[in-house]
């Protein structure tokens, strides 16, 4: 066990460091193999490992729907979901908020990142929001707090990088985000209520437009909600599979970009080459990750936290949150695909041994690592709205998510308390 500790502190330290993430885990990963094993069995472990996830039929998945998010973006969706989002629920207090919070959520649900999201929709939301008077902490904390919902609402990379992990079916995990999405999106929408209400200086209220211009709006975005429809719902009702999925939502997504006039011949080519970036970094995560996590386990780290675990003799739901409580640590220093890389083949035993569905697992794991992402010190999306606004105290940024915060964990409680939440709709699955 000391070994892994050790090997793990030597990550987190170079990741301080900022030295690329998949090549330090997979060089630690490497030598604390070599010294418990030798060498030579290192490196016919480490290439053995690397081949057989490079040629793994359940990973294949990912890269269809990278490049169903990377031709989403370049035909400006993002702009014309914020713009139908405002006509419809601008004219509310607090409107544009809300607005934000529908649109990261439509934008979230084709690009499957959440650091992508809050990054988007900071360019196309922010300026609007302050044009039309909005607190810059507030306006700052919806859209950092609407990006988290990028890995959550299906198709999400998250969720298939899950699935490879604990052998869980694709398809039942995106089906299994889509309540717990709506759920979000919701209590989102009552705290910009609640908040607005309490102090309307906050975010006044803006504009009506007219209803004639609400459809308007609306019908140049039905082209990619009808795709994505058509995605899950082909998923859902067994038409085709998760990989057959993503073939359809990248063609339907090529052809939704051709009908806005969007996608030129240069358009074309960077949303493959940003597809294979995208694609290339997390196999570079991956591959990094799979080397750390088998010498962690050759180490016995997994199995002296399962003793530890047994010994406190905690009960099955104390087991759960203290689960939690590590990933929120650990969500505030590792990038969400290898959080996930490092401790699922650690957690997922435990949690299957105390009785629990894997399914419904995968999403609390999502739920905790989209809460680190906005939770001080860190918070990877926050320093992307800062990024952007480099004017804006990251104080200011953290008071606005204060909110949004307090609805994320009232939300993660109800979804550990009551699973059927995330179960209902796959255990309806054909």
């Amino acid at each position: 066990m000391a070994e892994s500790l050790i090997g793990l502190a030597a990550v987190l330290l170079l990741a301080v460091a900022r030295l690329p993430l998949g090549f330090t885990m997979a060089i630690v990963g490497t030598g604390g193999f070599a010294i418990l094993r030798g060498p030579t069995a290192a490196l016919e472990t480490v290439g053995q490992l690397v081949l057989d996830f490079s040629m793994s039929y359940t990973f294949a998945v990912l890269p269809m729907f990278v490049l169903m998010g990377a031709f989403v973006h370049r035909s400006n969706l993002s702009e014309d979901l914020y713009d139908a989002s405002h006509a419809w629920l601008g004219h509310f207090r607090g409107g544009l908020s809300m607005a934000t919070v529908a649109a990261s959520a439509g934008f979230g649900a084709v690009c499957g990142s959440s650091v992508a999201t809050a990054a988007t929709m900071g360019r196309v939301a922010l300026p609007a929001m302050r044009r039309f008077g909005y607190a810059p902490g507030f306006a700052a904390g919806t859209i950092a707090a609407g990006g988290t919902l990028g890995i959550l609402i299906p198709p999400s990379m998250s969720l298939v990088v899950y699935g490879f992990l604990t052998q869980q079916d694709i398809g039942r995990l995106f089906i299994a985000g889509l309540a717990p999405g709506v759920l979000t999106v919701l209590m989102y929408f009552l705290v910009v209520a609640a908040v607005t209400r309490l102090r309307p200086e906050l975010g006044p209220r803006g504009p009506r437009t007219a209803w004639v211009d609400r459809f308007r709006l609306l019908r140049r975005v039905s082209g990619v909600l009808a795709l994505f429809s058509l995605v899950l719902g082909g998923i859902y009702f067994g038409v085709f599979t998760p990989h057959e999925a993503g073939g359809v939502g990248a063609v339907g997504a090529c052809c939704a970009a051709l009908a806005r006039r969007r996608l030129t011949w240069h358009a074309f080519v960077s949303s493959l080459t940003e597809a294979a970036r995208t694609t290339s970094m997390v196999f570079s995560v991956a591959f990094g990750a799979i080397i750390l996590s088998n010498f962690i386990n050759v180490a016995g780290l997994p199995e002296s936290i399962s003793t530890g675990i047994v010994a406190l003799e905690l009960p099955s739901l104390g087991v759960i949150i203290a689960i939690c409580l590590v990933y929120m640590v650990l969500g505030c220093v590792f990038d969400g695909l290898a959080l996930l890389f490092l401790t699922v083949p650690v957690f997922a035993p435990i949690v299957a041994s105390l009785g629990y569905d894997l399914v419904w697992f995968g999403v609390v794991v999502i739920i905790v690592s989209e809460i680190a992402l906005i939770t001080p010190p860190v918070g990877m999306n926050v320093f992307v709205i800062k990024s952007m606004n480099p004017e804006l105290p990251l104080r200011t940024i953290f008071m606005g998510i204060v909110p949004f915060l307090m609805a994320d964990v009232t939300r993660l409680a109800i979804v550990i308390l009551v699973p059927g939440v995330v179960l209902y709709l796959p255990n309806l699955m054909l």
